[in-house]
């Protein structure tokens, strides 16, 4: 196929595949430029796409930037819970799909970590942040502290606090993401989910080592 074969295909593919093109040209314009140099030229520059369609598509920049967050936070919620949501694994096994998925390399990578730490950096985009992830971010501790539960009634725990350890999680994943955006010659996702089971070993040790899961559970 050559140049222009494939512009025309682009062009002319499905309205939804165009949106996805769009989105993830966003993606690499706020990976690139930041949020305030990112505009509506920027992306259609990257997706080779008129600014025609991204207005028929988007309306506004603001429109794009919250269908953008909204398409990260859906990627990742559907990449926990294809796993986490299966009634044939155990809860460790489940709790730990919620880790593998954060630090998966499609989820974490340095292009998409730039555009989430952009929303938590810019005053003006953290209201669309907490609009479009709340109710995802509070679903999946909700998942996280009940897989605990399940976890301390398995063991026979005493003195674990399920909340605490579903906060802690949370705080893990963002904090670690940004030392994975800001030191990635030494912190990698590999690090990140090595520390994350190193702290589950010690809160839930006949079910997790350092290494991760144990088997036969």
């Amino acid at each position: 196929m050559n140049k222009s074969d494939s512009v025309r295909k682009r062009r002319t593919a499905p309205p939804e595949e165009r949106r996805k093109q769009l989105i993830e040209a966003t993606i690499t314009s706020i990976s690139r430029y930041g949020i305030s140099g990112t505009t509506l030229t920027t992306v259609t520059g990257i997706a080779d796409l008129s600014l025609g369609l991204v207005n028929f598509h988007f309306k506004s920049k603001d429109a794009l930037l919250v269908e953008t967050l909204n398409y990260l936070a859906a990627e990742l919620r559907d990449r926990w819970q294809e796993t986490a949501r299966r009634p044939d694994l155990a809860p460790h096994e489940k709790l730990s799909a919620i880790v593998e998925a954060h630090f998966e390399g499609g989820i974490s990578n340095r292009r998409k970590l730039a555009v989430w730490f952009a929303f938590f950096g810019e005053t003006k985009q953290r209201k669309s942040y907490r609009e479009c992830t709340a109710a995802l971010d509070m679903e999946r501790l909700d998942t996280s502290t009940e897989l605990c539960r399940a976890l301390i009634s398995q063991g026979g725990y005493d003195d674990v606090n399920p909340e605490g350890i579903g906060e802690a999680l949370e705080a893990l994943f963002d904090g670690f993401w940004l030392n994975i955006l800001m030191y990635p010659a030494r912190f990698t996702n590999d690090d990140a989910k090595a520390q994350i089971y190193a702290y589950l070993a010690g809160q839930f040790p006949r079910h997790f080592t350092a290494a991760g899961t144990r088997k036969g559970v």
